[in-house]
């Protein structure tokens, strides 16, 4: 655990200039100057030029498409990154790694990652926001973490924000190339044949239910997924790695789901194979029957989903980086009580 940075902001404006030297001529101001200050996306220096804080030789560079020349000074002003809307607050964080462009995050299940209706505060936002303070240079000026992925509420692991314009714009591209580098681990019902594999589908709301995905057969958003079964006990339930190619919305656990293998716990996706299980514990109780397997399974209070793997380029550095995570213990319980060996403690699950 780590305690919270000071958030009082620094009010001076930053100020920084530069002088276009011959080889430059011809570009794009906002493309120069986004080259020039590395930490500033282009659409942060577009948006500076035209709230007049670009200036040429002390008179406003209003036009972010002119083509600069040789010789020409331009001061670019950064005034002090505003204060974001949702309260900083100081919830305890599990930090993987820090440096001063991003912050690994494992966060643990139960937690929703960005405030919204119904869930306004003790967010992961809120949480960063205090843990990091001033260390926020400002995501397009405003003093905030830049979330450039999510996971589910009730899903635990490794989560990426950015600190800067930098960060934010780097992370956005890799995520948008499909380069990060994403595993998860995920218990499920049934044994999946074959054991490896790949599901692809589109996914779009629901038209049955807008508040669940589904695999559409028209329209959408490209999705794929590929799994490998790394245990089971028997035939009830098999712990799977995925890897995501694409990042939408409840991927895993649509995916899962559409080729008959829900994941345990999921209210949402498991659909009568969570339902049966919970049936048959009750029977189970009410005939004096006591089967624990059963039991924890039909009792378990999320979908058994971890984020267990994350890796991307640095976007300063350009090192690639790689973390991974262990199991949390309620999932790890379970699958001590099933007889499946998990990649915790084993080479590579740290």
């Amino acid at each position: 655990m780590t305690q919270p940075k000071s958030d009082l902001p620094d009010a001076s404006p930053d100020r920084r200039t530069v002088t276009v030297e011959a080889g430059e001529a011809g570009e794009r101001l906002d493309r120069f100057l986004a080259a020039k200050l590395d930490d500033l996306s282009r659409s942060r220096v577009k948006a500076l030029i035209e709230q007049g804080m670009v200036s040429d030789d002390g008179t406003p560079a209003g036009d972010p498409s002119q083509k600069v020349k040789p010789g020409q000074r331009f001061t670019v002003t950064l005034p002090p990154p505003e204060t974001a809307e949702p309260d900083a607050q100081n919830i305890p964080l599990t930090v993987v790694y820090e440096d001063d462009d991003l912050i690994i995050i494992d966060k643990p299940a139960g937690m929703v990652v960005h405030p919204a209706p119904g869930n306004p505060d003790s967010t992961l936002v809120n949480a960063l926001l205090a843990h990091c303070g001033v260390s926020l240079s400002g995501i397009g000026g405003v003093r905030r973490p830049g979330i450039v992925h999510r996971i589910d509420k009730d899903t635990s692991g490794l989560l990426v924000a950015a600190k800067n314009d930098l960060a934010h714009a780097s992370l956005t591209t890799q995520f948008a190339a499909h380069s990060i580098d994403r595993a998860y681990l995920a218990l499920v019902w049934g044994v999946p044949m074959p054991p490896a594999g790949e599901v692809s589908g589109n996914i779009a709301r629901s038209n049955r239910d807008r508040k669940k995905m589904a695999v559409v057969a028209s329209g959408g958003k490209t999705a794929l997924t590929r799994y490998r079964t790394l245990g089971r006990h028997g035939s009830l339930v098999s712990l799977v790695e995925c890897r995501l190619e694409t990042g939408r919305t409840h991927q895993i656990r649509v995916h899962m789901a559409a080729i008959g293998h829900p994941l345990v716990g999921d209210a949402t996706y498991g659909g009568r194979r969570n339902r049966g299980t919970a049936n048959q514990n009750t029977a189970n109780q009410n005939t004096g029957g006591n089967d624990p397997v059963k039991t924890a399974l039909a009792n378990f209070p999320r979908q058994a989903l971890h984020a267990r793997e994350l890796g991307f380029q640095h976007p300063r550095t350009g090192e690639r980086l790689l973390f991974r995570s262990n199991l949390p213990a309620d999932i790890q319980q379970l699958l001590d009580l099933l007889g499946i060996i998990s990649p915790n403690g084993l080479p590579g699950g740290n």
